[in-house]
């Protein structure tokens, strides 16, 4: 029996908000959207041309307070081939939020503050 990992979702509170961060930090475009008929929900799969994996964005209506993240122990990573460029872009986005130098790894946060780590392609 094999198993394939198609997608992560994550919750958001500002839905074209979270859209322009991870197409300017990541790349991600949508893919697909899904509206609830009663409008109480949106869902947007976006990912990007490397990968069939997908990041699912959701948005709930009738949610106002923040999403508790916990320790943010959990996250996404993403590899590089660019990753001097992609560290500067982030420096100027504002949204590292954790460095290991030792490791040559980061992490940046998205708008929920949700962790994603990036690696350089080694």
């Amino acid at each position: 029996m094999n198993f394939k990992m198609i997608h992560e979702n994550y919750n958001v509170a500002d839905l074209e908000r979270s859209l322009a961060f991870y197409e300017k930090a990541l790349g991600l475009t949508e893919k697909r959207r899904i509206t609830a008929e009663d409008g109480s929900f949106i869902i947007v799969y976006v990912g990007n041309e490397t990968t069939d994996f997908e990041l699912e964005l959701t948005w709930l209506r009738d949610r106002t307070e923040p999403y508790r993240l916990g320790d943010n122990e959990f996250h996404l990573a993403f590899r590089t081939d660019h990753y001097k460029e992609a560290h500067a872009l982030h420096e100027e986005m504002g949204c590292i939020c954790f460095e290991n130098p030792e490791m040559g790894i980061y992490f940046i946060t998205d708008p929920d503050g949700y962790w994603l780590e990036i690696v350089p392609a080694r």
